[in-house]
């Protein structure tokens, strides 16, 4: 029989009169994972604070008891409490950028731990940081140790966090969305390094996650929560078979399937935009002088073709230049040599008066919604910015009359215009920056990773309602992103990106099925699949 290790009975958490956790219990054995799964706002986040006694100030905890080992955490005192905090519980918060601290080395912050809960002198501390960064395969930790957070990738500074959370040796770790915002192939590293660790030490796992085909890889038994409430507890195994309440329904009928990609309907449509050896290099400055010894080669001569009404998906890891690429094209970033013609013109050498003239035709939809408004303004006038700076002779009964249709159209209702972007949610943030790229109708709409960051419920109605606008306007889109069953849900073409060159590109059906070059092999390969077994 299962030995319990964590038991939570009767938990409730409030805002003054919300309710966020509403009297939920569950347990978590000895060894095993974990799995809490639901939306954003669900409560997952609240219910590990409030186990680790770290939620925010106004916030009201009610439970019968949560036990650790058969001792009720809620009894006792703060002072102790801080032997159970990062000793007996790790946790690993979802943005590591955020949760390490800037101005201390990452060696120091896994040390901290180790000199809180163990008295560790100081001579025999640094081999054992050392040890612990192999542990989390951080490549030559002997440089790593002293460096900073920002010096490290996203998946570095992932592992450091895992290093900070295990220095306790903890009997149960809780992972809150560990790879949410990290590419596939990091995502696949940071699982498989998890349940290596997990083997070695035989801790607990608890996984936050709304992934639920990386859970689908990872848990041993899967709890869904919903407004609050654990709506399903069920074995992994058995949930992914017979799924019983409709909101796990719902959830698992929103999953991009990478079969999507099979058996599309391709026609050949006018080239709307045709890139050629396109580069945009960063110089190398050294010395006094500051000379130029090299150059960061970003985007290093790419070549494509988008076709009108058609969209193209650019894939590859973060640092591949995909980003960087989309910017430049529109003249965001400055580019270093290549020909771009939209159109049927040469854009690439356009300045002032000309270029502008152009802009209202191309636009792009940011990954992060909420950094890409102004949070001052109402959402009315941000929807409403294009307009007034690329059409100056439309009227303010015009502008408001088309901002409501805009709206409208995105699926918000018109009173959202008055409203401010925090009052929103991620996915309806993301609907208000879709209605200000459409507000000045472009032609071609560039999405930087638009889905990267929501909910799988909320990803599939952005997606549904980008092919709906591609279908009643005729639009392109240029979709750079690196989750390949969004790609395939989505995309007529791929371009896979690798180290400033595109690699690979070629019908979505063809790339994602019949691979050719090694690295969108390894892209593929890497992509968690739901697994729906008995066993």
């Amino acid at each position: 029989m299962a030995e319990s290790l964590l038991s939570v009975n009767g938990l409730s958490v409030s805002f003054k009169d919300e309710t966020v956790v509403d009297n939920i219990s569950f347990t978590i054995n000895r060894g095993e994972t974990f799995a809490l799964v639901g939306e954003s706002g669900s409560g997952k986040s609240i219910t590990a604070l409030s186990v680790l006694r770290l939620l925010p100030s106004g916030a009201r905890l009610q439970a019968s008891s949560i036990l650790l080992q058969d001792e009720n955490l809620l009894r006792i005192p703060e002072i102790d409490f801080c032997q159970v905090r990062g000793k007996r519980i790790g946790l690993i918060f979802q943005d590591p950028m955020s949760s390490l601290n800037p101005v201390m080395t990452i060696g120091e912050q896994v040390a901290e731990v180790m000199r809180i809960h163990f008295d560790d002198n100081n001579k025999g501390i640094r081999g054992k940081v050392l040890k612990l960064l192999k542990q989390v395969e951080i490549p030559e930790p002997q440089r790593r140790i002293d460096e900073y957070p920002h010096q490290l990738s996203g998946g570095q500074r992932q592992r450091v966090m895992i290093a900070i959370a295990l220095a306790g040796q903890p009997d149960l770790l809780i992972a809150d969305e560990p790879t949410t915002a990290l590419d596939v192939t990091i995502q696949a590293q940071i699982l498989e390094l998890l349940k290596n660790i997990q083997r070695q030490t035989g801790m607990a796992l608890w996984l936050i996650s709304h992934d639920l085909a990386l859970v689908s890889n990872m848990a041993d038994r899967i709890a869904v929560m919903q407004q609050g409430r654990i709506v399903e507890t069920a074995a992994t195994s058995v949930f992914f078979k017979q799924a019983r309440h409709p909101y796990s329904l719902k959830l698992l009928a929103a999953l991009p399937s990478m079969d999507s990609c099979l058996n599309k309907a391709q026609r050949e449509q006018p080239v709307l935009l045709e890139v050629s050896d396109f580069k945009v290099y960063y110089p190398i400055k050294k010395g006094i002088f500051k000379r130029v010894v090299d150059h960061v080669k970003a985007v290093d001569g790419v070549d494509f073709r988008l076709q009108q009404g058609k969209t193209l998906a650019l894939v590859g890891e973060s640092g591949c230049g995909k980003t960087t690429l989309g910017k430049a094209l529109l003249n965001l970033t400055a580019s270093s040599a290549g020909r771009v013609i939209f159109n049927g013109v040469d854009i690439s050498a356009l300045q002032g008066e000309a270029l502008r003239r152009h802009r209202a035709a191309m636009q792009i939809i940011f990954q992060d919604p909420f950094a890409a408004m102004n949070p001052r303004m109402l959402v009315g006038d941000i929807v409403a910015e294009g307009l007034k700076a690329l059409h100056l002779n439309v009227r303010s009964a015009d502008r408001q009359e088309r901002v409501a249709k805009l709206l409208e159209q995105v699926g918000l209702p018109e009173s959202s215009a008055l409203r401010y972007p925090h009052e929103f949610s991620g996915g309806q943030r993301q609907r208000i920056c879709i209605a200000r790229a459409l507000a000045v109708e472009p032609q071609l709409i560039i999405c930087d990773e638009p889905t990267s960051a929501l909910d799988v419920s909320v990803q599939a109605q952005i997606i549904e309602l980008l092919k709906q606008l591609q279908r009643e306007q005729g639009l392109s889109y240029l979709f750079i992103t690196h989750d390949l069953a969004v790609v395939a849900e989505l995309a007529d073409e791929v371009a896979v990106m690798y180290q400033g060159k595109i690699v690979e590109q070629g019908e979505v059906e063809q790339v994602l099925t019949r691979p050719a070059h090694v690295y969108t092999q390894q892209l593929l390969s890497a992509i968690p699949r739901l697994i729906r077994s008995e066993s």
